[in-house]
């Protein structure tokens, strides 16, 4: 009999724990129950693979237009906030000026302050493991 290989698909989403600055989880409360995280599209989801195709695209018109791949800061920054705010489901526990939705997103993916939010994610997102089923309901 063989594997069916549809049952190592994995989830469309993962939840990550953010870190704050100097490594410690962060949490909303005291008593460490409400933990301060992101829900990420994963690389089986339509969205992240819509969120890809957003940048290759942006790479081939900056490219077909300049001639070269040379970007700013200031253009590299929001371009990387747009990818992590496609790739983004959602937030919990967490607030930034009262901002919801993709708004939050962009908010705290384009501020280099707290830049180390940013970072998890991008690094979450390249382990297909952490969208495994068995890390999806955990």
């Amino acid at each position: 009999m063989a594997l069916n290989i549809k049952s190592k698909a994995v989830a469309a989403t993962s939840f990550l724990h953010l870190k704050d600055s100097s490594d410690n989880l962060m949490w909303d409360d005291e008593a460490k129950t409400l933990p301060v995280g992101v829900t990420i599209y994963g690389p089986g989801s339509k969205e992240f693979q819509q969120a890809q195709v957003k940048v290759n695209n942006r790479a081939v018109k900056r490219l077909q237009k300049r001639g070269n791949t040379d970007q700013t800061a200031d253009v590299k920054l929001k371009e990387q906030a747009e990818y992590l705010a496609d790739i983004t489901a959602g937030f919990q526990n967490l607030d930034y000026d009262g901002l919801q939705g993709r708004q939050l997103a962009m908010a705290i993916y384009s501020d280099p302050s707290i830049g180390f939010i940013g970072d998890q994610v991008a690094e979450h997102v390249k382990d297909w493991a952490n969208f495994s089923q068995a890390s999806a309901t955990a």
